[in-house]
């Protein structure tokens, strides 16, 4: 259970004061739902600002606090389109705009009443001919010659949000902090010369302080370690069943080309964790088209052969039915019974599924979450197989272990290569295997970049394309990490492009109903559509021979990894493939070099390596990162000095206090729920 001291900061941010029902959305939007998430939500910055007299007096871009005095209120023309301009004199009458967007307009209009003179602080800009400050971060009656004082931190938002507002309700969470034994090791909290927990939360919240981050980043990266360590020792004392097969299944299959040498391994790896009884705990890494499916077929043929039932689980629908269409096209020789079980499932079609796990005569299963709910029993569960695992959570995996009459084997799977030095961080529990061949007769996807002002000549090449019978995809931009904008944008390209090609384009989104994303991808995989139109969602598990074309709108939005796996959607077949990226006109010399290296390599584990180094500077070039580290608040320098210490630390507890007994093993314990790492504690006796 966790400790009682924590409870205050596991309450639900509606015990703050002055948040109400209209804060709830805005808050959840950032993933505050509770005290804790508050505490930790940390500055992105801090801004230290100058009064002065007049704006004669400020520089463009500089942060200032200025009394002003409202002259007029101007609205746009089209309420809600435009900005909403409030204009203002300075001491001398210099004229400056103060200017809200949005929802926001309402509370300028309360604010900055004509003829009342005003203390505003914000940034200083110039838009056209006219000075202005866009949404002022303080509107105060008096007392703003205060305001240049402050070193104030800057907070990530959400619309109806203020930087106030978010701040006074940090500063509560602040409050609540009780004070929480050690954890870190003795020594090194010395030598460090860190400050205690609750300290540095506290100082990370008002000012640059690297002490204070650095200590808060360790926390994180000591709770990650431990929790991935016992469950390694966990599964190391659970009870498994030795699985060995006889080869009669394996070697009724047929193949359509040889297996890589990386492959081999990885089936020789896997088949002798199995034949031992401890339970396998295993990481299979394949690149984009290495051949992971292959190696996991016979992983499961393996536990069919050994009188066992095995489980593929897939993060999403579309997955899980590519994954069902393959497994059962490769399989069909060996006479296995594959059956596909998602939340769509209903009725009759469902019992029956059910009904052939429970008494053994379906020997494999392939679905989404479905596959570990509750009323999901099987009769004999060796082996679960889990694929794109950096989407599901070891709680969740650690459930689907309880399905088996002894704790199953798992095999897990990702075709996110993944730095050396951040698979520790991800997957410190696991045996690693990493598929780092491309299977013979794969051609090399010619990579080219063109500016976004070449779309027209885009189009006419993605017409002579689709002339010669061969499909393409069409990937829109990532909108300010805002999927409702990413949607509307695949919906307007889908539109232009559905008004030159008609029919032979279909459009595939996160948020289309289930029977219309099938029929889109039916069209598409078939034949009968040539183009498809999509979000990131065809990411990973889409599988076309035919597709051998890859668009890509505003390439440097998205992150290298993502690219590196959006590429990987063509050259799946014989034919020659291409990917145009394209790109806007405002690159930085980091994003120059991620498309160069897209152009030059297609070695996944390498640009994984390169994207690591790139985002070393803390440059994170792409609004979201797949394969991205798990961590909140280390960052990618932080992980690579402090993860080795951290690890060696958890073992340290773990070989010397398994059970966490000792005085800094209890405040451990606490670290583990502190960190929501705390399914690591549920696997000790009396956590």
């Amino acid at each position: 259970m966790r400790p009682d001291e924590l409870n205050p900061l596991f309450a639900e941010v509606e015990t703050l004061d002055g948040v109400g029902p209209k804060l709830m959305k805005p808050l959840g939007r950032l993933g505050l739902s509770r005290v804790r998430d508050l505490a930790y939500h940390l500055p992105d910055r801090f801004v230290t600002r100058r009064a002065v007299g007049n704006v004669d007096e400020a520089g463009e871009g500089e942060q200032i606090v200025i009394q002003l005095t409202p002259t007029e209120h101007k609205a746009p023309y089209n309420p809600g389109r435009g900005p909403y301009r409030i204009l203002a004199q300075d001491a001398v009458g210099n004229i400056i705009a103060i200017t809200y967007f949005g929802r926001a307009s309402y509370s300028g209009k309360k604010l900055l009443p004509v003829g009342e003179t005003r203390w505003v602080a914000g940034r200083l800009d110039r838009y056209g001919d006219m000075l202005q400050i866009v949404h002022p971060d303080h509107v105060l009656e008096e007392g703003g010659e205060t305001l240049q004082r402050l070193c104030e931190p800057v907070y990530s938002l959400a619309e109806g949000l203020t930087q106030p507002k978010i701040g006074g309700l940090v500063g509560q969470s602040l409050a609540k902090l009780p004070d929480l034994p050690e954890w870190i090791e003795p020594g090194l909290f010395e030598r460090e010369g860190w400050p205690a927990w609750s300290d540095a939360l506290k100082l990370a919240h008002k000012g640059e302080n690297a002490q204070a981050r650095e200590r808060l980043a360790y926390d994180e990266l000591l709770a990650n370690s431990l929790a991935l360590m016992l469950v390694r020792a966990d599964n190391r004392q659970r009870k498994g069943r030795a699985l060995v097969g006889d080869g009669s299944r394996r070697g009724k299959l047929q193949l359509p080309f040889p297996l890589t040498g990386a492959q081999e391994r990885s089936n020789r790896e896997i088949a002798g964790d199995m034949a031992q009884v401890s339970p396998m705990l295993r990481l299979l890494q394949g690149d984009v088209g290495a051949g992971k499916t292959v190696v996991a077929l016979e992983a499961m043929l393996v536990a069919v052969e050994a009188g066992a039932q095995a489980a593929l689980l897939a993060p999403t629908e579309i997955l899980a039915r590519q994954h069902f269409e393959t497994l059962r096209s490769m399989a069909a020789p060996t006479g296995v019974e594959i059956a596909l079980l998602t939340g769509r499932d209903k009725g009759r079609a469902r019992e029956s599924i059910l009904m052939g796990l429970m008494d053994g005569s379906i020997d494999m299963v392939v679905g989404t979450h479905a596959i570990f709910q509750d009323t999901v029993a099987y009769k004999d569960l060796g082996l679960v197989v889990i694929d794109e695992q950096h989407r599901f959570g070891v709680a969740q995996r650690l459930m689907l272990a309880k399905k088996g009459k002894t704790t199953p084997h798992t095999l897990a799977m990702t075709a996110t290569p993944i730095p050396r030095t951040l698979t520790l961080a991800q997957y410190g529990e696991m045996e690693v295997s990493r598929l780092d061949e491309l299977p013979p007769g794969r051609q090399a996807i010619d990579t080219l970049v063109f500016p976004q002002a070449r779309m027209e000549e885009v189009a006419d090449g993605v017409a002579r394309h689709l002339e010669t019978g061969q499909q393409a995809y069409w990937v829109c931009p990532m909108v300010n990490d805002n999927e409702t904008l990413d949607i509307a944008a695949a919906e307007a390209r889908y539109a232009a492009l559905k008004e030159r090609f008609g029919e032979a384009v279909v459009l595939v989104h996160g948020q289309l109903q289930a029977d219309q994303k099938d029929a889109a991808m039916e069209r598409f995989s078939s034949g009968e559509a040539k183009l498809l139109v999509a979000t990131t969602v065809i990411e990973v598990g889409v599988d076309v021979p035919a597709a051998t074309l890859m668009v890509i709108e505003q390439a440097e939005r998205f992150g290298l990894a993502q690219l590196h796996q959006l590429r990987g959607r063509v050259g799946r077949g014989s034919e020659k493939s291409v990917c145009l990226l394209l790109r806007g006109d405002a690159l930085s010399e980091t994003g120059k070099k991620r498309l160069a290296l897209m152009r030059e390599t297609q070695d996944g584990f390498r640009i994984a390596e390169e994207d690591l180094e790139l985002r070393g500077g803390g440059e994170l070039l792409g609004t979201r990162q797949s394969g991205d580290t798990p961590f909140r608040i280390a960052t990618l320098e932080q992980i690579q000095k402090w993860l080795p210490v951290a690890h060696d630390d958890a073992q340290m507890l773990v070989d010397h206090d398994g059970g966490l007994a000792s005085e800094r093993g209890k405040a451990a314990r606490t670290l583990l729920y502190l960190m929501e790492r705390d399914w690591g504690v549920q696997l000790l006796r009396g956590g």
